[in-house]
C-alpha cells in the first residue's frame, strides 16, 4: 500500500484549520507573534502542501506591538461559504483572549479584509455554516461555576454574514469529556442530521487528547461521546515516536473519504525543538460517531495515501537556497511584530539582502531587524554568507537560532575597539547574555552556519577554513525549558546601539540532515 510520511507540514506550525473548494485545500495555522501572521497553505492531495501567502500581511490589521512571541494570533479556522473564505481567530495578550477578529477574502492568497472584531470572550473560536445557510460562531472560555462544571466552557452565538457581528443568545454547549480538564479548540460537524462536536482537552502538552460531544439540535443539548478521548498519545510511552497529540479538524475528500489535520510534537529523550508539527490523520465515520486512525488508533509517521492520490509525493528533504534575488521575501520568512524597514533587498549591482542595523535587540518585544524561518528537520544545517559593512565597535550581524525573545542564539561578525573582526557565539537564557566562544575573521565576507542534530546545534565559521566556535545542546532550546508555545527559527539579524551600520548577506541556506 503506497504510503506518505507525517509530518505533512514540519516545523512550528501549530493549531492547524482546514477547508476544501472543490480539489483544492486550504490550511491556516497559528503565528503568534511572528509577521505576517496566520500563514495559508494550499495543497491537491492533502499531503504535499505549499505556502499561499498570509492573512494578516498589513501592520494596520493588528498589531502585535509589545507581545511575547507565544502571545498574537492563536488557533484561527478557516472556513469557505457561497464564493467567501472566512478566518476567526483569537488576539492574545498575557496569555489570555484579548480580542476575536473576523477576516474574509474572495481569494485565499490574499488580499484579506482588515478584521472586524466579535463580541466574543475567549480562544479558539470557529464557525459552522449550517444547511439552512446560517452560521454559528464556537468559542472556549472560562466556565461561570468551574467547580460545578470543571474550568472551561465551550459556547455558541449566530453569525450574521452580513453584518458582520454575533446575534441573538448565547448557548452553553458542554464543559468538555475530562472534568478538571480545559476544553479548548471546538469545531461542529454535521452527519446524518447529527451535531458533532470535536474539541481538545488536556492541554498542549503530553495529556493533549481529541475529546466528542454530540447533539440532534445545533445549539445542543450536547452529551459527551463516552468513546472520548477519541484519539490521544497521553498512555503510550516515551518511545513513542509522535506526543502532545490534538487540536483537530476534519476535512471531506472529494472520494467521500475523511481526513483529520491534528497537532503533535517529535520529541527527543523528552524534548522537542521543532514546535508542534501538522499530522494528517484517517476518520472513519460510524453510527457512533467519527473514528481516529480506524486501523491504528495512533498518528504515526507514516501512513496511507489518500484515496486518489495516485503516487506518494517524496519527503521534502530538498536543500534550500535563497539568494534574495527579490523584490520581497518569500512567504516562508517571517519577522517580528510588524514589517521592518530595515531589510533591502535586492541590493544594487550584487543582489543579496541588506540589514541596516536596527537599535532594537532581539531581546525587546519591538520589531527588531529580523528574519527568520521555522526549522523543520531535527538534524539540519543552517548558513549564511555574510558581510558586515565599514563595521564599527557596537555593531554585530549575523546567524540566529531563536526560541523566544529570551532564549536564543547568535552567531554574528562584530569588531573590537582595536579593529579586530571576529564571529562571536552568544547564548541569552532569561534576558542574560553570556558570551561562549569568538574566532577571529579575515575576510571581508564569511560563512556563518550552524549544524543541529539530536545532541546540540554546533556553530562554525568559513573564513578560508572552517572553526568551530562553540555548541549548545538542543535541549537549551527546547518548548520543555523556555516553555511558550512556539519551535525554533533560524534566521537572520542585526542589530546596533547606534542604530547606524549595515549588512549584506549574499545567501541563505537551508539543508536537512536524515531525521
Amino acid at each position: 500500500m503506497p504510503t506518505f510520511s507525517n509530518p505533512v507540514l514540519p516545523g512550528s506550525r501549530p493549531d492547524p484549520s482546514i477547508c476544501r473548494v472543490g480539489a483544492d485545500y486550504y490550511l491556516v495555522t497559528s503565528s503568534f507573534a511572528y509577521f505576517p501572521g496566520l500563514p495559508v497553505h494550499h495543497s491537491r492531495d492533502l499531503v504535499d502542501w505549499t505556502p499561499l501567502g498570509h492573512v494578516v500581511d498589513r501592520p494596520s490589521q493588528v498589531s502585535l506591538t509589545g507581545l511575547d512571541v507565544s502571545d498574537g494570533l492563536w488557533a484561527a479556522t478557516i472556513r469557505h461559504h457561497e464564493g467567501t473564505f472566512y478566518v476567526v481567530v483569537t488576539l492574545a495578550r498575557g496569555r489570555r483572549g484579548s480580542t476575536t477578529h473576523l477576516f474574509t477574502a474572495s481569494d485565499p492568497a490574499g488580499p484579506w479584509s482588515d478584521p472586524v472584531a466579535l463580541d466574543a470572550e475567549g480562544i479558539d473560536p470557529s464557525l459552522f455554516f449550517d444547511d439552512d445557510g446560517r452560521c454559528w460562531f464556537t468559542a472556549c472560555r472560562d466556565a461561570a461555576e468551574p467547580e460545578v462544571t470543571g474550568p472551561g466552557e465551550l459556547w455558541m452565538r449566530e453569525l450574521d454574514l452580513h453584518r458582520q457581528e454575533l446575534t441573538g443568545p448565547t448557548y452553553a454547549l458542554w464543559y468538555g469529556a475530562v472534568r478538571g480538564a480545559w476544553v479548548e479548540a471546538p469545531h461542529l460537524y454535521k452527519r446524518d442530521g447529527v451535531y458533532h462536536l470535536i474539541a481538545a482537552e488536556g492541554g498542549t502538552e503530553h495529556h493533549h487528547a481529541v475529546t466528542a460531544a454530540r447533539a440532534e439540535s445545533v445549539t445542543g443539548p450536547y452529551t459527551t461521546d463516552p468513546r472520548s478521548p477519541l484519539l490521544t498519545h497521553r498512555h503510550r510511552g516515551a518511545a513513542e515516536p509522535v506526543h502532545n497529540v490534538g487540536h483537530a479538524d476534519l476535512v471531506d475528500t472529494p472520494a467521500g473519504e475523511t481526513w483529520a489535520v491534528v497537532l503533535g510534537t517529535r520529541p527527543t529523550e523528552g524534548t522537542h525543538t521543532l514546535g508542534r508539527e501538522v499530522f494528517l490523520v484517517p476518520v472513519e465515520w460510524t453510527d457512533r460517531g467519527p473514528v481516529f486512525a480506524p486501523e491504528t488508533g495512533r498518528v504515526g509517521l507514516s501512513e496511507r495515501l489518500p484515496a486518489g492520490v495516485a503516487a506518494p509525493p517524496a519527503p521534502d528533504g530538498r536543500p534550500v537556497r535563497d539568494d534574495f534575488a527579490g523584490p520581497a521575501l518569500g512567504p516562508e520568512w517571517t519577522g517580528l511584530r510588524g514589517p521592518t524597514d530595515h531589510l533591502v533587498f535586492p541590493l544594487p549591482g550584487e543582489g543579496g539582502l541588506s540589514i541596516r542595523l536596527s537599535p532594537e535587540p532581539l531581546t525587546s518585544t519591538g520589531t527588531p531587524a529580523f528574519v527568520a524561518r521555522p526549522q523543520q528537520h531535527l538534524r539540519m544545517r543552517a548558513a549564511a554568507l555574510v558581510r558586515l559593512t565599514a563595521p564599527a565597535p557596537g555593531q554585530e550581524a549575523g546567524l540566529v537560532v531563536f526560541q523566544n525573545e529570551r532564549r536564543h542564539a547568535t552567531l554574528a561578525l562584530t569588531v573590537d575597539g582595536d579593529g579586530t573582526r571576529q564571529a562571536v557565539l552568544t547564548a541569552v537564557d532569561a534576558g542574560i547574555s553570556t558570551r561562549l566562544g569568538a574566532v577571529p575573521v579575515t575576510g571581508t565576507e564569511v560563512v556563518l552556519a550552524v549544524d543541529g542534530d539530536e545532541a546540540a546545534y554546533a556553530f562554525h565559521v568559513e573564513d578560508g577554513a572552517r572553526s568551530t566556535v562553540g555548541s549548545i545542546e538542543r535541549p537549551f532550546f527546547s518548548t520543555e525549558r523556555a516553555g511558550g508555545f512556539v519551535g525554533v527559527h533560524l534566521g537572520l539579524y542585526g542589530t546596533s546601539g547606534t542604530g547606524e551600520g549595515e549588512a549584506h548577506v549574499r545567501w541563505f541556506e537551508y539543508v536537512p540532515g536524515r531525521d
